[in-house]
């Protein structure tokens, strides 16, 4: 079957298979050996281990025993419950786990022809940007005869033991995926988009605004097959400490529903149609439940209705999954991560998002021009020393989505390393022409910045106002080094791509053609007291700011005489003499009218402060007034580089 993950360590599944079915002998992994340093690098597990394969184990072995739950899991000794949450999730999801477990039935034990097994399985997971397929040989640590990591419920079950081998073998041992991120999981499991929501200082369950949606929120990411997980923070003596309601410190679990819940019975609770917002866990222990209201076999069960309650499949029993109230579950749980499965699909009819995807370095050079790691915004002096992104936003305003994502470093664990960068990124509101790379920040707004974290994944989900804007990815300190992707979803194409080039390139012809000999940038705030243009009193202005043939235009501003412009634009300038006009127009609908102009000489030696100046005529009149004032800041350098 033809697939586009790449093979991990050069490792072909369907090679490897064949030649052990040819030589009637069944596969070893020589990349992820049955040895010691596969299991641990610095703690031993708790016991005598035997790696055994599935056939010593069970008398009956199988990839799935009547398909795949998210009931099969339970966590083993290794504190991964972050990734048994995200398998829980992963179960949840035939066209997710599909692609991470491949050709599911060819891979499924086959009674009939035993000879076809061969003691091999293969798992695809998202890395950094990319499809990789992991191959393993089936032999499982045990001690005792059990399983030590992650298990099905069902001992003939074997889906979860052999996928965590292959997500071990990712991060070089079993011991690497302890403590982790079950967002982090989905994402390898999915190439999803993670949002990391922090339930405590939100205060949600104190807003019922604010909550009510945030339900709506997550209802839209469960319905459209999104993954959800939450957890409770803990001190490193509290990590999996039962609280007396039931929940469990320092322990992730599985969203598994997100319902509108109807309350009464019969007729009755149709017309009244009176509901509850619930949400449904599963803790990765298969064990250990809420006790709060809506637990299994609470009294709040009274109030629904016996159709309502057989269609959510209650089941009073202690076997880790729960309901609770949404309330209870923003007053309890203090983070919850929010894995978005984004349609970006060019063949899909329901298409609605693009994706533009960028790999780039934070790398060291002593030429400050040439250095691309120069901090965050606390760093005035190298902030801009990073590497930036431009985009647009071509709609009146349009919802951005930016995820800025490090390699994984669990692998480096071994070493006593794999800790992740503290990263994050701006988003600057920029000149309407800029092609070449910031230098200095003038006029240019700083929209907004995400939350700096030492997180793999760091997320942003803003609304842009039409415009030109640059994203600048960087490391909390300067001169860290490493290596990231940066994803920007927007609903209309938005042409991102790296700025990289500093200046005008001087070319074969430039010395025909002329070369620039100044750089000016000019933002216009606004205008004010403009004259009146329509029946009602008032103007639908715009302003055009010219130089050397070039113009840049803003957005229209909607019956307005005091319009706030907010526009900027910049001009390398081969002829520095000839001044830059600013003109203020009106739209109509037949032909646009000339409410007044300014001419600015953009010289060097001009006031780069803020200025208030008077709207003249044209032409042989440049010297009369029109009503109206315009408020603006231009700055000149014959040095490219200076902004």
């Amino acid at each position: 079957m033809f697939s586009s993950a790449v093979p991990y360590k050069n490792q072909h599944y369907s090679h490897l298979k064949r030649d052990c079915i040819n030589d009637k002998k069944l596969f070893e992994d020589p990349e992820f050996p049955a040895v010691n340093a596969s299991l641990y690098f610095r703690k031993p597990p708790p016991g005598r281990v035997e790696w055994k394969r599935p056939k010593e184990i069970s008398n009956e072995p199988h990839l799935f025993v009547d398909g795949i739950s998210s009931h099969d899991l339970n966590q083993g000794i290794v504190g991964n419950c972050w990734f048994v949450a995200a398998c829980s999730c992963l179960a949840l999801k035939p066209n997710l786990w599909k692609k991470v477990i491949p050709d599911y039935k060819e891979q499924e034990w086959d009674p009939k022809q035993p000879e076809r097994y061969a003691g091999i399985f293969h798992f695809q997971f998202w890395v950094f940007g990319e499809w990789v397929d992991v191959v393993v040989d089936d032999r499982l640590p045990t001690i005792n005869g059990e399983l030590i990591y992650c298990h099905s419920k069902d001992n003939n079950e074997f889906w979860s033991a052999l996928l965590e081998k292959a997500y071990a073998k990712l991060h070089s041992c079993y011991e690497s995926l302890e403590g982790g991120n079950t967002g982090d999981a989905v994402v390898d499991f999915s190439g999803c988009v993670a949002e990391a929501i922090n339930l405590e200082k939100e205060a949600y369950w104190k807003d019922p605004k604010k909550q009510d949606q945030l339900f709506e929120d997550l209802l839209k990411v469960y319905d459209q097959g999104g993954i959800i997980s939450c957890s409770i923070r803990a001190q490193p003596h509290e990590i999996e400490h039962k609280m007396a309601n039931g929940l469990v410190k320092g322990h992730a679990y599985s969203v598994t529903a997100v319902k509108k819940v109807r309350l009464g019975h019969g007729l009755l609770a149709y017309f009244k149609n009176e509901t509850i917002s619930l949400i449904r866990m599963r803790n990765p222990w298969g064990k250990t439940e809420w006790k709060g209201a809506w637990s299994d076999s609470s009294e709040e069960w009274s109030k629904v209705g016996d159709t309502e309650r057989r269609n959510l499949g209650i089941v009073v029993e202690d076997d880790g999954e729960f309901w609770m109230s949404f309330t209870d579950w923003c007053k309890f749980y203090e983070d919850a991560d929010v894995c978005h499965l984004l349609n970006t699909s060019l063949i899909s009819v329901h298409k609605t998002w693009n994706e533009v995807v960028h790999f780039g370095s934070w790398t060291k050079h002593a030429e400050p021009l040439l250095n691309r790691c120069g901090g965050c915004a606390n760093h005035k002096s190298t902030f801009l020393q990073n590497p930036q992104y431009l985009f647009d936003v071509t709609k009146e305003a349009d919802e951005v989505l930016i995820t800025l994502q490090q390699k994984d470093m669990k692998i480096n664990r071994q070493f006593g390393q794999g800790e992740n960068l503290s990263i994050g990124f701006g988003v600057f509101k920029v000149e309407l022409n800029r092609k070449y790379r910031m230098h200095d920040i003038l006029t240019q707004q700083c929209v907004n910045t995400s939350t700096y974290i030492n997180a793999r994944i760091v997320f942003m989900r803003c609304m842009l106002q039409q415009g030109r804007y640059v994203i600048i990815p960087t490391t909390f300190e300067p001169y860290k080094l490493g290596d990231y992707m940066i994803r920007v979803f927007t609903h209309v194409e938005s042409g991102c791509r790296e700025l990289t080039e500093d200046k005008p390139k001087v070319k074969c012809w430039s010395s025909f053609l002329g070369y620039p000999q100044a750089v000016t940038h000019i933002y216009v705030h606004g205008a004010e007291e403009l004259q009146k243009q329509d029946n009602t009193g008032g103007a639908d202005p715009y302003v055009i700011i010219n130089c050397e043939g070039r113009s840049v235009r803003s957005t229209i501003k909607k019956d307005t005489l005091q319009p706030e412009f907010m526009t900027s634009a910049i001009f390398h300038r081969k002829k520095p003499r000839n001044p830059i006009t600013v003109e203020v127009w009106n739209s109509n609908a037949v032909k646009d009218e000339f409410m007044g102009q300014v001419v600015l000489s953009g010289s060097v030696k001009d006031s780069s402060g803020p200025q208030r100046l008077q709207l003249l005529k044209r032409g042989q009149k440049t010297a009369d007034e029109m009503p109206g004032k315009i408020s603006l800041r231009i700055v000149t350098s014959t040095e490219l580089t200076a902004m």
